[in-house]
């Protein structure tokens, strides 16, 4: 669900900061406007560019009832420009430095970043009020980007192999309420039934200061940003954001199964989800590093057993809040996801009974020290690699402040990974990666026969 990425001259120069260490604290300034913006800044000099993200806390979740895929729409509605700044506007004057932009839709918020030379930050702030104050609100901007998230619809579910069936199949499987379990992609009919009415009324609620985190990193000086968002953001009207339902739900009692075919695929897969401690709960990140162990990379203990050993499946990965996010990345309930392809000629349930062995040998016998450590390491390293370029480390600390509600989440997140033991790891796999929490799907491939 990503959009506009665009590759300019200094792509190279934007994509090539220093890697951060994990000594290092990012510093964080943290400002609140009397609209109820907020803003994050974090200076870095060590280049002359900066990176920004403008998270809007509204996303598959909130969007409205009847209006699947929704709040996908609206993000692509955010690009077809403003009275003031028509339609590729936005879009050249990020792209005239040499810089990139992009935006994408997950179950919590919608996001919008780009970074730019720092000379075109003040543009790019105006410009960013801008499309907060308004929209080009019209019939044909509305039904172009209808057809747009069609034809996203038809390229990445309808008629692709698996059709990301691992993502939104499942969760329709595993979850019961409404806000967790429908297909944020949408549907042609609920698509369709979207009004001019209920795209302004959209905006006008959810696309206002109070309920928006902007963060801005790089070659800037804190107070000085402070004053530019105030010079473009202060005027613009709060609004009243309806209260968040509640989306929280138990675990599962009774394991959850179905079965389809696919008739794009020519090998057979499988998804599996088992539902996950809420964020505020003390196995919430024992959960995120059980989850990598599980399934991230070749060294996981799914990959070495499943494919390299008794060669039952082709491959296997996923992971808590994959594939949508990570650790940080979410604020509401979310499962331990696992998608694989398995080979025809043993059952899936081969496959899936081999996975809850592995489950239930941790479970019993927890893991090595060793192993954990060597997960923990992956987990910190991957995290600083992706907070290198300034776009997505502007990116994390604006959804770390409108989702947790502290930007200083990102310095505490390494020593909240570093922390969990090899009890917490035996103690969530006891308690939440059981059978009766199971959720998953068998996706027959288009000529497969099925195996009893």
């Amino acid at each position: 669900m990503k959009h506009f990425w665009i590759l300019g001259l200094l792509l190279l120069l934007l994509a090539s900061h220093p890697a951060l260490t994990k000594e290092q604290q990012l510093p964080l300034a943290v400002y609140t406007l009397d609209n109820g913006l907020t803003l994050v800044v974090s200076e870095d000099h060590s280049a002359p560019t900066f990176g920004i993200s403008v998270v809007y806390h509204v996303g598959f979740r909130l969007e409205p009832r009847g209006r699947t895929g929704f709040a996908h729409l609206f993000e692509h509605m955010m690009f077809q420009g403003t009275p003031e700044a028509p339609k590729g506007t936005f879009v050249k004057a990020i792209q005239g430095g040499g810089g990139v932009l992009n935006g994408s839709t997950r179950y919590d918020y919608t996001n919008y970043i780009a970074s730019a030379p720092v000379s075109a930050l003040e543009p790019v702030l105006w410009l960013e009020a801008d499309r907060m104050r308004h929209l080009d609100f019209s019939q044909e901007n509305l039904g172009n980007q209808k057809d747009v998230v069609k034809e996203e619809i038809r390229v990445n579910v309808k008629n692709k192999p698996y059709g990301l069936f691992f993502w939104t199949d499942l969760t329709a499987l595993a979850f019961d309420k409404w806000e967790n379990a429908h297909d944020g992609y949408g549907s042609f009919v609920d698509l369709d039934n979207a009004s001019l009415v209920d795209v302004e009324a959209f905006h006008n609620t959810y696309y206002s200061p109070n309920n928006a985190v902007i963060s801005i990193v790089g070659d800037v000086d804190p107070d000085q940003v402070h004053q530019l968002v105030k010079k473009y953001f202060a005027s613009i009207p709060s609004s009243q954001v309806p209260k968040a339902p509640d989306v929280s739900e138990a675990l599962n009692k009774k394991e959850r199964f179905q079965q389809s075919r696919d008739k794009h695929a020519q090998v057979p897969a499988i998804a599996l989800g088992w539902k996950m401690p809420s964020t505020d709960s003390q196995d919430y990140f024992p959960a995120i590093v059980l989850g990598e162990l599980l399934s991230s990379g070749d060294a996981s203990l799914l990959h070495q057993e499943l494919v390299k050993e008794k060669k039952l499946m082709l491959n296997i990965s996923g992971g808590v809040n994959w594939p949508l996010g990570n650790g940080i990345t979410n604020d509401g309930p979310t499962l331990l996801l696992l998608f694989g392809l398995y080979k025809p000629d043993n059952p899936a349930t081969s496959s899936v009974d081999a996975i809850q062995t592995i489950v239930q040998r941790i479970a019993d016998e927890g893991v090595e020290e060793s192993r954990l450590q060597a997960v923990k390491t992956q987990i910190k390293s991957d995290f600083y690699t992706e907070l290198e370029g300034f776009m997505d480390r502007a990116d994390t600390l604006g959804i770390a402040q409108l989702l947790w509600g502290d930007a200083q989440l990102v310095n505490r997140y390494p020593s909240l990974i570093d922390a969990v033991s090899r009890e917490d790891i035996k103690r969530v796999a006891v308690k939440y990666l059981t059978v009766q929490n199971r959720s998953w799907i068998d996706r027959l491939a288009a000529k497969q026969e099925v195996q009893p």
